[in-house]
């Protein structure tokens, strides 16, 4: 086990090495994947911090019932029984609120400006109804279950007409599918783009210590032992330019969040954007010093094999 650990302690050291002969090219190395690393972590940051205000608007979405205008008043208050059951069969809950036809005409007249237009129609046209808020709904994505409860409150008698609102949410829920979506296929264009650069980067290597590799051969080196090296340089690319990802994207929201703070205040917000932290970083560059082991893994097993 000892000496297992020391080999790969070496294979890091002479890595190390690699990188302090020619600091000026493993520099521009690291500089180029961490700027490609930057648009998805940069995109993950911005998801991260919508995703919790996505749920939030999307706790209490309505459903307006409308009965119809001659249902008598007395059906119209034993409805709200029937929307009861209608709850409890779908396993929700939500408040419930009867608004008579008078109080509905009030706040027509007070809103709109059309008192007087409404005055010359004589009778109330406004039918008595219902506002139910439904709760529990935590993410955008269960809004698609409201449609299932208004097709069910359609059903029951009286009821001339159901308006469910929460349009707005699912489109909000198209929308942040839309956002991962993208963000995924961007993240899968630029790993093979740090790929390829680790990959470029391990082949020059290799070509360059051409002569050093025949010698460890004939002094019965394995392709293990003499790939070993390459591979923690891949590696340590990989992890470096996730740090410095990491630090840019972090970097750059300070003064983006001046500029949405000044935003935010016109809406009564005190919305910010935060850098990311805890098991979303450490994936973040177990992910960026993985592709960079993976990028070497490839031009070694190339490369090597040339050279045999």
């Amino acid at each position: 086990m000892s000496a297992w650990i020391r080999q790969h302690l070496a294979a890091i050291a002479d890595a190390i090495r690699q990188f302090a002969h020619a600091p000026g090219s493993f520099a521009m190395n690291v500089l180029v994947i961490a700027i490609a690393l930057s648009l998805p972590f940069a995109g993950l940051t911005l998801l991260e911090n919508v995703r919790p205000v996505s749920e939030q608007l999307a706790v209490e979405p309505e459903i307006s019932i409308f009965m119809g205008v001659d249902t008598p008043r007395e059906r119209s208050r034993a409805l709200a029984a029937d929307i009861q059951r209608v709850l409890q069969k779908t396993g929700n809950t939500g408040r419930l609120e009867f608004i008579p036809r008078e109080h509905a005409l009030s706040a027509l007249k007070s809103r709109t400006g059309l008192s007087d237009a409404l005055t010359t129609l004589g009778e109330n046209p406004l039918p008595d109804g219902y506002v139910l808020k439904l709760a529990g709904f935590q993410s955008a994505d269960d809004a698609r279950k409201i449609d299932a409860i208004a097709v069910q409150l359609k059903a029951l008698p009286g009821v001339e007409y159901v308006q469910v609102d929460s349009a707005w949410v699912k489109r909000l829920a198209a929308l942040m599918q839309v956002l991962r979506l993208g963000l995924f296929f961007l993240a899968a264009t630029l790993a093979v783009v740090v790929v390829a650069v680790v990959f470029n980067t391990v082949r020059l290597q290799v070509l360059t210590q051409r002569e050093e590799i025949e010698v460890c051969r004939l002094f019965g080196a394995t392709d293990s032992h003499i790939s070993r090296p390459f591979y923690y340089t891949g590696a340590l690319l990989g992890l470096l330019a996730g740090v410095t990802a990491l630090l840019a994207v972090g970097t750059a929201l300070r003064p983006l969040n001046g500029a949405i703070a000044e935003f935010a205040r016109l809406y009564a917000s005190e919305f910010q954007l935060s850098s990311l932290h805890g098991p979303i970083v450490v994936l973040l560059l177990a992910g960026s010093s993985g592709l960079g082991l993976f990028g070497a893994l490839l031009s070694v097993r190339r490369h090597l094999s040339r050279l045999a």
